[in-house]
């Protein structure tokens, strides 16, 4: 089942008017704060973030995974609920690969079906940190004690290769990044030598950087711990930072929202990352204690507002051309469901950033006046962007409820109609 626009259109008619006079009355108010509400509005049309193919299935945790009805079976069904998540949002263009989760047999085909839906290719995400037979020679290796930092060369070899073809199979499909984040560490004092792990990987990174084609990127993905809580060989920006540059001028620094100590200053370390150039791209989610994957903003959403003010300090006024994802595990709500809240939630805080009047902001900051900088800023926040939202998703052909219209359209019964209700889709 195709979600048309002629179809959005038709479920929301009976609320056009509605939705004028909201956005007349916020320009009028906008306008007196010398807001330019055109720019704003475009600049959210404007945006994309990418949704990962297994956030489309139901996520899960180690103790449990529900399915719901209608999960995707193939990766050419990922790409049509992508194209689904796109037609209300407007702004998810693109899908996320892991691989062996999403392992084509024909490359050439899931592209022209992914240029028949309107779909791109976003960064290609390997997989270490499970025994695949694809992965692993058919079991002649494990990667229990790591990949790239493992002490036995034959176990690295098999790492590397795997990253390589993840490489391939992009640019097969269009893609021109790889995103590499590694489980690599230890759970137990002394069972490794924290600077020969770090070593190998950097060699092993140094090794894909130099396969990479001119316009292809490779991300450093770094966490704190989970599955290793001892020690992890990218733990943190800075160790992501030194393996980003051993690497190569190609590499860039990955920021996952969850990644992270609790309390962590994201914002500081999107600064810090953009400042010396390593700044590479986000999985955006959110976090209650550590790698939650819960719906972006549904925790920290004034957080989130802040890092998305530094990202347009980067990008001169707009949102820099960086690799941006939502990486969340969906175990109760319809995964499309949540991915339509996540991207609403990243389109509103954005809309919200966009009226920050940066130059009052530095000035405010230069005199050293810390209630007015707070004010500039909660001024910002404390506004309901919703209507220039709403008008940005409308231009691009998209709904102005999002999922309101996605219920409305029937498209959950469709595939489950089609796909039936036991399948169970790879990934998480």
């Amino acid at each position: 089942m195709r979600i048309t626009t002629d179809r959005i259109a038709d479920l929301e008619a009976d609320r056009l008017a509605d939705h004028e006079a909201d956005l007349d009355a916020l320009g009028e108010q906008l306008d007196r704060r010398g807001v330019d509400v055109e720019s704003v509005v475009a600049e959210v049309a404007r945006f994309s973030v990418a949704a990962p193919s297994w956030a489309v299935g139901t996520g899960g945790t180690r103790f449990g995974r529900f399915p719901g009805g209608g999960e995707p079976r193939t990766t050419e069904e990922k790409v049509d609920d992508v194209a689904a998540l796109h037609a209300v949002t407007g702004a998810n263009r693109s899908v996320s690969l892991h691989v062996p989760w999403d392992d084509p047999r024909d490359p050439d085909a899931l592209r022209d079906h992914a240029d028949a839906v309107g779909i791109g290719f976003d960064a290609m995400n390997s997989n270490t940190f499970q025994d695949n037979p694809s992965t692993t020679g058919e079991g002649a290796i494990s990667y229990k004690f790591g990949s790239m930092a493992n002490a036995d060369p034959a176990v690295r070899r098999h790492a590397v290769e795997h990253n390589l073809a993840c490489i391939e199979l992009g640019e097969r499909l269009g893609s021109t990044a790889l995103t590499v984040w590694l489980a690599d560490g230890t759970n137990h004092p002394g069972q490794a030598d924290f600077r020969s792990q770090f070593e190998r990987v950097a060699e092993c990174l140094r090794e894909l950087h130099d396969e990479l084609s001119e316009d292809w990127r490779l991300f450093t993905e770094h966490k704190p711990y989970e599955p290793a809580f001892y020690s992890s060989v990218n733990a943190d920006w800075g160790s992501s930072l030194l393996l980003a540059e051993a690497a190569g001028e190609q590499a860039a620094c990955l920021v996952d929202l969850g990644h992270h100590l609790p309390n962590t200053n994201i914002e500081q370390v999107i600064s810090r990352l953009a400042m010396v150039g390593r700044l590479g791209g986000f999985h955006f989610n959110d976090s209650k204690y550590g790698d939650d994957d819960l719906t972006v903003g549904s925790i920290r959403p004034y957080q989130f507002f802040l890092m998305l003010i530094e990202l347009l300090k980067v990008g001169d006024g707009v949102m820099p051309d960086l690799s941006y994802m939502i990486d969340a595990s969906h175990n109760l709500k319809d995964p499309l469901e949540d991915l339509i809240q996540a991207t609403d939630q990243i389109q509103f805080s954005l809309a919200q950033a966009l009226l920050v009047d940066l130059d009052a902001l530095a000035a405010a900051q230069d005199g050293d006046d810390p209630a007015l900088a707070a004010e500039t800023l909660q001024s910002a926040y404390r506004t309901d962007t919703r209507p220039l939202v709403a008008e940005a998703r409308r231009r691009n052909g998209a709904a102005r409820d999002p999922l309101a219209a996605f219920r409305a359209s029937g498209y959950r019964a469709s595939v489950v109609a089609e796909r039936g209700s036991d399948g169970v889709a790879t990934g998480l």
